[in-house]
């Protein structure tokens, strides 16, 4: 695995988890003084001229970061992170998916968590300009507003073994 595409959880000095970067960035903390190993890689190492050094997997920084409640940007992307990529509606994971409003923008819809989800083109067309309700259609799950972890756990599973406690996963 090369350097640049390993990822790194990054915790808060409270042991918090803030985000995950690359190897590069990791390592250019701990060098910087800026953080400390908390997990590494066994089998991986980085190789300097004079030394080796482990590989982390996760650092923590040496200072806490006060983070203001950050709540998840609604985009495609997190959109279908959230709905685990998948039709909201028939559960298929035929690609492309679309995205769908439950109340139609024609009849009031706004683009929000609780009203938009994934859904398959076949599921998207038989609904069409209708709510659910007025289609006979049935959600597999409500639609909310996801957490920043609930994010970081869905786009980077599996996760390593390490980060599991620290992403409430274990």
């Amino acid at each position: 695995m090369l350097l640049l595409n390993s990822k790194v959880l990054v915790l808060n000095a409270s042991y918090e988890p803030l985000s995950i970067c690359d190897a590069k960035h990791a390592v250019l903390l701990l060098f910087g003084g800026k953080a400390v190993i908390v997990a590494s890689h066994p089998e991986q190492r980085i190789h300097t001229i004079c030394e080796n050094y482990p590989m982390p997997s996760i650092v923590r920084l040496t200072f806490f970061v006060r983070v203001q409640y950050r709540s998840a940007i609604l985009n495609r992307k997190n959109l279908l992170r959230r709905d685990g990529f998948r039709c909201q509606y028939c559960g298929s994971r035929e690609l492309p998916l679309t995205i769908d409003h439950l109340i139609p923008k024609s009849k009031g819809g706004e683009d929000s968590w609780e009203n938009l989800v994934t859904a398959c083109k076949p599921c998207n067309t038989l609904k069409g300009n209708r709510t659910p309700l007025e289609a006979g259609m049935s959600l597999r799950h409500k639609p909310s507003r996801p957490s920043q972890i609930t994010l970081m756990r869905q786009h980077h599973h599996p996760a390593y073994d390490d980060w599991k406690p620290y992403l409430f996963m274990s």
